[in-house]
């Protein structure tokens, strides 16, 4: 008997934990591509990618066979016991595709928070340091550490505390909403100023072990810094000897357009965590980077039961094939160039469109009430995203403010599901706008 998303969604309410939320009442049955099916039949252009998970597309071929072949000759033993050449063949995979010419070593654990939290630890063991530099409009997951280093209060820490010591927040490069009140390219760069002042009053660089940064922010609403802020980040870090970590998480694996966002300014990261659409939607993260800061931990100082699994393993393999025989980086970059001309057309049309931005296809748009004060308008980004899910076509929210709505289709996409997809969004803008 088929169930209908109503009957599932209040079985759902009555078996599951009140706080995982579900953004839609939508239970899918089966996804190819970009296109989601729903249990009762209804197809969906899929715009959010499992938040940026699914850039191959939903259960492309070749990962499909890759995870059914291994799926018949190992499911787990656990790497730090008996190994398997799967987990090096992804290491020797990531080294090589991974910003910087320098001698790389990875490891594996199971999901985005995970690589967070492995990567500070790896920070603090090479630098004997304790201090953890992130940014506001950060998101970084949802464990202790993580939870702490990001900086949207509801729903992520509210209620949490108290939260994980020795960490520092300082504003992000977030131009649109500046927080010196400045206006780039004649700013002189505050953001970076900054520094200064907080070494002096909050953390001195001696004691700070790290500095973590999304190349482009995702949950804080897709904010993409000026072109002088992450090489000047990179330039801080070096002169103070602090680890810098690039969280590419969602930007990783040719959301922006490059293989890896940081690429875009040219910064090689010491460390670099990944997630997501490594392994089309298998559970699997890393960290890689420099090897002599990798190598710091003591053998058994780091790993988990389930890091690395063989057949998440064999799914990223399959998936960075994809990526790179499929050409989707470029796709990506073309993908990003026709979202961004119809969104810049609506903001020109509709003045609840306060500002567009993004990088690749990674696009977002944020609503405004007034385009003057700025005045964040969170309850026209639920409409456009209500909307937008009953017309079929799936987007997601995004911002401090919960005023951005975000785009992170498939880089499978077609160009007649983008187009039908963006008409979608373009009516729910424009009912927003009445």
């Amino acid at each position: 008997m088929t169930r209908s998303n109503d009957e599932l969604l209040a079985k759902k309410q009555q078996l599951v934990a009140r706080g995982i939320s579900n953004a839609t009442g939508i239970f899918v049955k089966e996804a190819r591509g970009a296109t989601i099916v729903d249990v009762e039949g209804r197809e969906y252009l899929d715009f959010y990618g499992g938040i940026g998970t699914l850039n191959a597309g939903h259960c492309p071929a070749p990962v499909v066979e890759a995870v059914k072949s291994q799926a018949e000759k190992l499911l787990h033993t656990c790497f730090m016991v008996t190994m398997y050449e799967l987990y090096l063949d992804l290491a020797e995979k990531l080294i090589s595709i991974a910003p910087g010419g320098f001698e790389k070593r990875a490891m594996f654990i199971n999901s985005g928070a995970e690589s967070v939290e492995n990567a500070v630890k790896i920070a603090r063991a090479y630098t004997g340091r304790a201090g953890i530099i992130s940014f506001e409009c950060a998101f970084h997951g949802r464990t202790l550490m993580t939870m702490t280093l990001t900086s949207k209060v509801k729903p992520y820490k509210y209620g949490f505390g108290p939260y994980a010591p020795e960490v520092y927040k300082i504003p992000s490069a977030y131009c649109y909403r500046c927080y010196y009140r400045s206006t780039y390219p004649d700013c002189g760069m505050h953001c970076l100023e900054h520094f200064q002042r907080m070494f002096a009053a909050e953390v001195a660089p001696e004691n700070v072990a790290a500095m973590i940064i999304e190349p482009v922010q995702g949950e804080g609403g897709f904010i993409v810094p000026p072109r002088e802020f992450l090489p000047g980040v990179w330039e801080i870090c070096r002169k103070h000897g602090i680890v810098l970590i690039a969280d590419e998480v969602q930007t990783g694996f040719g959301r922006t357009g490059k293989m890896f966002a940081c690429e875009h300014w040219g910064v090689e990261p010491d460390l670099m965590t990944v997630a997501k659409s490594i392994a089309s939607g298998m559970p699997l993260s890393g960290v890689v980077g420099k090897a002599d800061i990798m190598d710091a931990p003591e053998p058994g100082h780091l790993g988990g039961t389930f890091g690395g699994n063989p057949v998440a393993c064999a799914a990223a393999l399959a998936t960075i094939d994809y990526i790179e025989q499929q050409k989707l980086t470029q796709r990506s970059a073309a993908i990003g160039e026709k979202m961004r001309a119809r969104l810049v057309e609506m903001q020109e049309k509709y003045p609840v469109v306060g500002d567009v931005r993004g990088l690749g296809a990674m696009q977002a748009i944020e609503l405004v009430k007034d385009r003057g004060t700025k005045e964040p308008d969170k309850d026209a980004a639920a409409a456009v995203t209500r909307y937008c899910a009953e017309n079929g076509v799936i987007v997601v929210g995004a911002g401090v403010f919960s005023n951005v709505v975000r785009m992170l289709a498939p880089l499978v996409i077609t160009d007649d599901q983008l187009g039908r997809g963006l008409d979608v969004l373009e009516r729910a803008v424009a009912g927003a706008s009445k």
